[in-house]
């Protein structure tokens, strides 16, 4: 789903609807453009304009905490990691496999999620990191301790894995989510009606048309920025890779 003809197609909606009611205003008979018949058009509008405004409202809220649950996450794999790495350094020299492995991953990982033109997360394989993890998991695991202080250590670094391997999870669960299609055609269908009802009772000039316009486009922009906020490693609205690349300059020195 683009967000980009989404929202074009939600700002091209619209400017047709209030186009048709500004046609329908020169062609429908005067009475049905009473006052009685404004007003209680203007109730009927102003029931589904509420009813707009609330799901819009609701929509953003959750793409909002969605998008702010995967920047956590991304922030916390990249703090887990790296704390990981200096565990593995302070076991000891025999884990320096081990801290190459989680680098390699780590870099792999990291130009998979941001790499330029990247087309979405669904894409990726998921089979394919999980199985490095592990990989990284099994291999420490596998590490004999000599003392309490490597068995502690070892311990710690048993978990950090685990926090890897659920921050992961998080990551590709959240980022998949989107709009129902069914929701979004019902949405357009009511921006469309309510902008109908604004070009049915509108004077006929430019300014009038120049406004609606704006209106037009800002509901459309509303509706790709929530579609943006969906897919945080796409678009203009992604969830920043600094923490990722940070950890990369510091992983296995």
């Amino acid at each position: 789903m683009n967000p980009t003809y989404i929202g074009l197609s939600v700002f091209g909606f619209s400017s047709a609807g209030f186009l048709l009611g500004m046609w329908l205003q020169t062609t429908l008979p005067s009475h049905h453009l009473s006052a009685e018949s404004r007003d209680t058009v203007k109730v009927g509008i102003g029931l589904i304009a509420t009813m707009t405004a609330l799901v819009l409202g609701l929509v953003t809220a959750s793409a909002k905490s969605s998008f702010d649950d995967v920047d956590r996450a991304v922030k916390k794999t990249a703090t887990d990691a790296l704390t990981l790495d200096r565990t593995l350094a302070r076991y000891g020299p025999e884990t320096g496999e081990i801290r190459n492995s989680l680098r390699k991953a780590f870099a792999q990982r990291t130009e998979e999620l941001w790499q330029p033109g990247h087309s979405r997360i669904e894409n990726l394989d998921p089979a394919s990191h999980l199985s490095r993890a592990e990989g990284i998991s099994v291999a420490i695991r596998g590490l004999e301790p000599h003392d309490d202080t490597q068995r502690a250590l070892q311990s710690r670094a048993l978990d950090r894995v685990e926090g890897l391997l659920e921050a992961r999870w998080l990551v590709s669960g959240l980022e998949g989510a989107s709009f129902p299609m069914p929701f979004l055609a019902v949405l357009l269908c009511w921006l469309t009606i309510i902008f109908i009802s604004f070009g049915l009772f509108a004077p006929r000039n430019a300014l009038v048309v120049l406004v609606l316009l704006v209106c037009a486009l800002s509901v459309g922009s509303a509706v790709f920025l929530v579609l943006e906020l969906q897919a945080p490693f796409d678009g203009l609205i992604r969830v920043s890779d600094a923490p990722w690349r940070f950890v990369l300059t510091h992983l296995n020195k």
